[in-house]
């Protein structure tokens, strides 16, 4: 078990604090970056770099909610030569950078598309090599499926929800189906990852930031779904939930 302590103090932050917390973090965001694009200009951005920026980035964001994190269970050796694809709860907009900091490895967001028509962000995600799936468009998914095969076995570890929003409560809902046909497309191992009182740090759907909250990050029993096909799809997407219910537990709230 791992700790990663930034502050024990939990408080409810005033509306000065959230506007300082929301001012760092865009700030953070949109230097980050710029950080990227300018190595990328210049030809001096490779992978070990954007590992770097991410995780520097997600734990000055983390500090500025002081939050307080554990993460408990054994991590897969990502360098290991097979693909791999983290499967995370999502109840909070946390849910990224708490994975940068808690994990190894060359990590990137499966990202929604909507994310790279953000100026500054979109083109730094691209330059970092966060990948989009568009399965509106046969032929546009079929490119971006090979793509992020390609990111795969290159040693790129995707981070994907399969619950694909937000949970106000922090209980998991309905799973879609997406990352578990790219799973099965590219032959990968799922990682189950549940964290634990991060919807309690900023509640989906409101502007209230609580300061101080625990954390914990828990890594459950990876699934290696090469060699199944399509018609396993219902009972790996079953499985998963059941281990990152297991993984969240009782109280989970609370």
């Amino acid at each position: 078990m791992i700790r990663l302590k930034l502050n024990p103090l939990t408080e409810s932050a005033t509306l000065l604090r959230r506007a300082g917390v929301v001012l760092g973090s865009v700030g953070l965001t949109a230097l980050y970056s710029l950080l990227i694009l300018l190595r990328a200009l210049f030809g001096k951005l490779d992978r070990r770099i954007v590992d770097q920026y991410c995780r520097e980035w997600s734990a000055a964001l983390l500090r500025l909610v002081r939050a307080n994190l554990t993460v408990r269970g054994e991590v897969p050796d990502f360098g290991d030569g097979r693909r791999y694809i983290i499967m995370c709860t999502h109840a909070s907009h946390y849910d990224i950078p708490v994975s940068f900091v808690s994990l190894p490895g060359s990590i990137r967001m499966l990202a929604k598309k909507e994310l790279f028509s953000i100026p500054l962000l979109g083109q730094a995600m691209r330059a970092a090599e966060f990948p989009s799936v568009d399965r509106s468009n046969r032929n546009r998914a079929v490119r971006d499926l090979e793509k992020a095969r390609e990111m795969m076995e290159s040693g790129i570890v995707l981070w994907a929800a399969p619950e694909g929003t937000r949970s106000p409560d922090g209980k998991l809902l309905p799973f879609k189906k997406g990352c578990f046909h790219l799973a099965l497309d590219t032959e990968a191992v799922i990682v189950p990852v549940a964290i634990r009182g991060i919807h309690q740090v900023l509640p989906a759907r409101t502007w209230q930031i609580n300061l101080g909250q625990p954390v914990d990050v828990r890594v459950g029993k990876p699934l290696d779904v090469a060699g199944m096909s399509k018609q396993d799809l219902p009972e790996i997407m079953i499985e998963v939930r059941g281990r990152l219910e297991d993984l969240l537990g009782d109280g989970e709230a609370e």
